[in-house]
């Protein structure tokens, strides 16, 4: 892709501008886009100058944030660390700024800006050498907005940071599919893949044949898999439905597309995904014979990146 410079984002920003209050949403959405293009070709300069100018036009509207928190985002995939840590500590403290005049969940913006400001400024504290402290802060922000839209996400990075190496945390076991779950101290002594999913979650129907491989490979020296899910008030179309309305599609999703879920057991429980910090779909958990988290993945993998490490934990006595 042909590079664009500072004044072409700025040129293009200046054509979004024009088109008047009217257009605001749009414009809302062609700023976030620019700063992502800018940020993605490492030009931070124009990311900058661009959010600049919308900010001048427009103040500091949710939009704006989620703007922002992309300039955190794009440094802190270029591992610039330091400037990572600024932009995010910029959007964070604007975002609680803005707080005092709404709700975090009264639109969807302000809560990608805020959780991604929490996100970035915790991994490029981890980066520089403070990640007890970056998991401290992150515990005092999963207090400041429990109950809120952001609680998974932070959960997450509290995870990711921290969970590897550690006892896996328990599964509630209140509600399932499929066989009675074991406990996870029942399961000690097996490797385990904990395989989080949604009824709606494209990128995990792509993840089911492959862990279904690898079931079938390694199932008789000993491999598990558990797979929780959870309720999320509404099945397909985005239809909303009662809960045991949406439990019997849940079913009827595993049996049509998660076949080798059928003898597996799947907790059905929120609690779950927030406490394993599911804020996307699929999120993989791979759990060694001792009861250890050795792997927590948001996100989907190959059967290239998953294998070595499940023959691994099948390995190891």
């Amino acid at each position: 892709m042909r590079n664009l410079s500072v004044w072409g984002f700025c040129g293009f920003l200046v054509l979004v501008l024009a088109r008047g209050t009217a257009g605001l949403h749009g414009q809302a959405t062609d700023v976030i886009s620019a700063v992502r293009g800018a940020t993605a070709q490492g030009n931070f300069a124009a990311g900058e100058r661009i959010v600049g100018e919308y900010r001048a036009a427009h103040g500091v509207t949710p939009e704006f944030l989620v703007a922002l928190s992309w300039l955190g985002r794009g440094a802190l995939a270029s591992k610039q660390w330091e400037k990572a840590e600024a932009y995010a500590t910029q959007t964070h403290d604007l975002a609680r700024a803005a707080l005092k005049a709404r709700s975090l969940d009264q639109e969807p913006q302000l809560p990608i800006a805020l959780g991604a400001a929490i996100e970035v400024q915790a991994h490029a504290r981890a980066a520089l050498g403070a990640r007890s402290e970056a998991v401290g802060v992150l515990q005092q922000e999963l207090n400041r907005y429990k109950g809120t839209s952001i609680v998974k996400r932070i959960q997450k990075n509290i995870n990711l940071l921290s969970m590897e190496g550690k006892p896996a945390p328990p599964i509630d076991l209140s509600e399932h599919l499929g066989p009675r779950p074991p406990a996870l101290t029942e399961l000690k002594g097996k490797p385990v893949i904990l395989f989080f999913w949604a009824h709606w979650c494209s990128d995990c129907k792509m993840q089911g044949p492959i862990l279904a491989r690898l079931l079938m490979k390694y199932g008789s020296q000993g491999l598990s898999v558990v797979a929780p899910t959870q309720r999320y008030g509404y099945v397909a179309g985005g239809k909303e439905a009662a809960p045991d309305e949406e439990l019997r599609y849940i079913r009827t999703v595993r049996d049509s597309s998660y076949g080798f879920l059928a003898n597996q057991p799947v907790p059905v429980s929120e609690a779950n995904h927030i406490r394993y910090g599911v804020s996307s779909t699929p999120t993989l958990v791979l759990v060694d014979r001792a009861g250890a988290v050795r792997l927590y993945h948001p996100g989907r993998m190959t059967e290239e990146e998953l294998e070595p490490i499940v023959r691994g934990l099948v390995a190891a006595q």
